[in-house]
């Protein structure tokens, strides 16, 4: 269940507001409010192992201007350094963009009825779901808008909440099938810190979106890279995209098509044909799926270099 439809039962939280403010102004959240700003975890801190543990209210500029993430987690600082725009950055925190809800145009419009708000049906999927997902998984058709969760996937990262330890990006976004719902957090629950296991030895990472100009603070896709290449051959392989489907996914069958492989061009195109595995695109989608394998040509081949 999501917390801003849980208002009768208990305050929204508010951090920063970056997405909570625009909702209460267009009147799609309303109720009373739980301010955490003060009360909450920031900061950063790391184990003698190098993993690092991030409290839910550092804000996303801290995480992409911090150096020590950039060498060990290149792909969540470059994630959080493209993320929206610098004013937005400055402000978000790290729980907030993992907890935020639908960015769909017809889920923003308060006179509008859909899943996400108590409705019976998507009207985007019979509408204009131009920015919508090209995996369909369930009766929803809006993309998760989490940049931040699609590169903590890539990492196999860790949510801890204020009730609950260990939970992984899926368990804390669920599998896309309820439309309903736009994470798993129960009414009164919140993030507070994402840990992130120890690099691996040699790993790379990258990080890159596809953006329409209108529209450049979310991306149409994006894709988080983590690889490691010993003797010329990729040894470990981890893609993740956002964009694309209900939640953010992992490209199995491109890490598949990379693992034991020659790092070379020839097994990278290969392997970007991989990506759209399991699609469903929407009538207005499909281009999405192009952008796809494009990303994760363009930044297995980075990796490469």
């Amino acid at each position: 269940m999501n917390i801003a439809s849980m208002t009768a039962l208990a305050a929204e939280f508010r951090a920063a507001g970056t997405d909570l403010s625009e909702r209460r102004r267009s009147g799609v959240s309303k109720g009373p409010l739980t301010d955490i700003m003060l009360s909450g975890e920031s900061g950063i801190s790391w184990s003698t192992d190098g993993a690092a543990s991030i409290g839910a209210l550092t804000t996303i500029a801290a995480i992409g201007a911090d150096a020590r993430v950039g060498a060990a987690y290149p792909g969540i600082a470059a994630s959080a350094q493209n993320l929206a725009t610098p004013q937005v950055r400055h402000l978000a925190t790290l729980g907030g963009n993992l907890a935020q809800r639908s960015r769909c145009w017809y889920f923003r419009n308060p006179h509008i009825d859909c899943l996400k708000k108590g409705g019976s049906t998507c009207p985007a999927r019979s509408g204009n779901h131009l920015y919508g997902v090209a995996f369909d998984l369930g009766d929803c058709v809006a993309p998760h808008p989490s940049t931040m969760a699609a590169a903590l996937l890539a990492y196999d990262a860790h949510i801890t909440t204020n009730r609950r330890d260990g939970l992984t990006i899926a368990e804390l976004l669920g599998d896309g099938s309820d439309g309903r719902a736009d994470h798993a957090l129960a009414a009164g629950e919140m993030i507070t810190r994402v840990v992130l296991p120890a690099p691996l030895t040699g790993e790379r990472a990258a990080y890159k979106r596809a953006i329409s100009r209108a529209y450049a603070e979310w991306p149409l896709v994006e894709v988080c890279a983590r690889a490691t290449i010993v003797d010329g051959k990729f040894q470990f392989v981890r893609l993740a995209a956002g964009g694309i489907a209900p939640v953010p996914i992992s490209l199995i069958a491109c890490e598949t098509a990379l693992q034991g492989q020659a790092a070379n061009a020839a097994t990278i195109a290969a392997a970007a044909s991989e990506a759209s595995a399991g699609a469903k695109p929407l009538p207005m989608t499909a281009y999405k799926l192009d952008l796809l394998e494009g990303l994760v040509r363009d930044l297995m081949e980075r990796l490469m270099a």
